[in-house]
């Protein structure tokens, strides 16, 4: 048996992080049955792959805005006599949309309910759905890590799933539930010590949560990875940085190779993090706690989104003040309503029904503002406009002075690392943009009208 695992094309281009679920999902494979045989495609990193593909099984992957792309790789193989499986979160958000494009559905997290899908493959009994439980941790397989081609040079390593906290626009919680849990330290020390590369990603959702009990893991978490030698990066929110033991989990993440922490800024104003009801993740202080960290040695970049219906037209100039004033590489979005989440639900009565999923990936207005100066090309045009200006190249390269001595020199290349291809990516969808802005504007007049 022949089966072929495959993650999408992004919307903008190849990015040097290998798509975690491929080698895991291998992983999990080889561990249901040693006999198959195993294919995995990264379409940003090969699109020429799937005119070639030959397998019995092909199993697809997909985010939101991946699932268009997804789709119709799926509709090619199916016509060519290939089964179809999807999973992923936009899978699991909308399965009866998918199931129009595949042979089955995996909703959920697949541990629990991928060995049963390979069964029934053999068995000829494949079923429409399958519903994946939300397990415990403790034995999960490591990633087949380094058998995907394409030069992706960022393995990513999860550590624990879910996530407390209630944003409106995150897919976290839906999917991996409200439940914290934590995979054994010695296991997360195993798979990071398999990792081919010198250094990686750590892909959980929060790499410090708050409260004594959930701090204290993560200082035993970074003590025990310094013996890796190797270099790393991951997400954590803001509000534990200045927690009483704050500094002692700061000190332990340098010194077991931190360089970096990706924070969810969010929005730009208090206002705007109260109505996404993310302000209880971001601490009592956000900016005093972005300085906090690089005076930890770690280097900061800040994640938010613009144009919600509660922000308005500064707040994209805001964005470039903030980036100034605290010396940190900025990474914005428009905000994305995703299917599943609060924030959908909230939106639906906004939404531009005529654009596709191939549109929600931030770089779109997709639904209305009450404000009648924040028209749907207004924002997107102040996006590209304060964007291309924060990964400017004279901007990425002013910023590596701003990376913290203590990192020198890993830091300052990962700088680079990290913001050249989101910089890159960026251009590539303003020349989208401008090529496709004539139609996508009378899909949103249409709505309107």
């Amino acid at each position: 048996m022949k089966l072929c695992i495959i993650f999408p094309p992004l919307p903008f281009g190849w990015t040097p992080v290998a798509p975690p679920i491929l080698e895991y999902l291998a992983a999990l494979t080889r561990k249901a049955d040693p006999s198959i045989e195993i294919q995995l495609i990264s379409g940003s990193a090969t699109p020429d792959a799937f005119d070639k593909l030959d397998c019995d099984l092909a199993a697809i992957s997909i985010l939101t805005p991946t699932s268009v792309p997804g789709y119709r790789i799926a509709d090619s193989l199916r016509a060519r006599g290939i089964k179809v499986v999807f999973g992923g979160m936009h899978a699991s958000a909308m399965p009866e949309e998918a199931k129009e494009h595949g042979d089955a559905v995996v909703i959920g997290e697949a541990e629990s309910a991928w060995p049963q899908v390979l069964k029934d493959f053999r068995a000829g009994t494949l079923q429409p759905f399958y519903r994946g439980e939300q397990v415990e941790l403790s034995d999960l397989p490591t990633p087949l890590y380094g058998t995907l081609g394409g030069g992706h040079q960022f393995r990513i390593v999860n550590t624990s799933r879910g996530c407390p906290f209630n944003c409106t626009f995150c897919s976290v919680k839906p999917f991996f539930g409200g439940k914290i849990r934590f995979r054994p330290i010695e296991h997360v020390v195993r798979d990071v010590a398999a990792i081919p590369e010198k250094m990686y990603i750590n892909g959980d959702e929060n790499i410090w949560w708050p409260g004594t009990a959930n701090m204290q893991r993560a200082i035993d978490l970074f003590t025990a990875l310094r013996g890796t030698g190797k270099k790393w990066m991951g997400f954590g929110s803001l509000g534990p940085v200045l927690a009483p033991l704050g500094s002692k989990m700061l000190n332990a993440a340098r010194d077991c190779g931190m360089l970096t922490v990706w924070v969810g800024w969010d929005a730009m104003t208090d206002e705007g993090l109260k109505a996404y009801a993310a302000n209880g993740k971001i601490g009592v202080d956000r900016e005093r706690a972005v300085r906090t960290l690089r005076d930890h040695g770690i280097d900061v970049s800040l994640f938010y989104m613009l144009g919600s219906r509660d922000d308005s037209l500064d707040d994209f100039k805001r964005s470039i003040e903030l980036a100034d004033r605290l010396g940190v590489s900025m990474h914005p979005s428009l905000v994305v309503p995703y299917p599943g989440t609060e924030l959908a639900r909230q939106y639906e009565p906004y939404i531009f029904k005529e654009l596709g999923w191939e549109y929600y990936n931030g770089s779109y207005a997709v639904f209305e503002h009450p404000d009648p100066a924040m028209t749907p090309e207004a924002r997107e045009e102040q996006f590209y406009e304060s964007s291309l200006e924060l990964l400017s190249l004279p901007r990425v390269l002013r910023h590596m002075f701003k990376v913290p001595l203590r990192g020198f020199p890993y830091a300052h290349v990962l700088s680079l690392m990290n913001q050249l291809p989101v910089r890159k990516g960026m251009k590539i969808a303003y020349r989208k943009w401008r090529e496709e802005k004539g139609l996508v504007r009378d899909k949103q007049v249409l709505e309107r009208g």
